[in-house]
């Protein structure tokens, strides 16, 4: 308790004090075993620029929503993209990064994997959703949600868990 602020280390003493008045009534029980071995972890309040950030970040979602339904009432049911072969490129390089990045740094046991798992998994998950949106009746759409089934949307789960493994692991 060494450092600590004085009505902490009066609270922690306090409580010892409260242990020892609790046990001096009971026989057969070892001191020793009813001590706690270390103080409950204290919630740490986040710094006043990471909660200003958060909730800019809320703003701005919330701001969105007027915009979803500007979208899905102004938009074409159909539109031609001019560079629609390197959107899909594009996208599915950075699914191999993101697998590629998540298999090394977890495989040298870099809690850093968490991440790169986090973010693949995001990219798996967009992927799945637009193939399946955009595919035509018929064939297409087949292929799309076997993909999705068996290919994108496994890879995001397994993804989601390592993230979700790590970030819930004391480091």
């Amino acid at each position: 308790m060494k450092g600590r602020a004085g009505g902490e280390r009066g609270k922690a003493m306090r409580q010892l004090g409260l242990c020892d008045e609790e046990m001096a009534g009971t026989e057969g029980i070892d001191r020793a075993e009813a001590m706690p071995l270390r103080e409950e972890a204290e919630e740490r309040r986040p710094a006043r620029g990471m909660r200003r950030a958060g909730w800019l970040l809320v703003a701005c979602g919330l701001a969105l929503l007027p915009w979803l339904y500007v979208l899905a009432t102004g938009l074409p049911a159909t539109a031609t993209a001019a560079h629609w072969p390197a959107a899909w490129v594009g996208l599915d390089a950075l699914e191999a990064l993101g697998l590629i990045a998540t298999g090394l740094l977890a495989a040298r046991d870099d809690r850093r994997h968490a991440l790169a798992a986090a973010a693949t998994a995001t990219l798996l998950v967009v992927d799945a959703w637009f193939d399946t949106t955009t595919a035509a009746q018929g064939g297409d759409f087949a292929t799309a949600i076997a993909m999705a089934l068996g290919a994108e949307l496994p890879l995001a789960a397994l993804c989601g868990r390592l993230a979700l493994r790590t970030l819930s692991r004391p480091a």
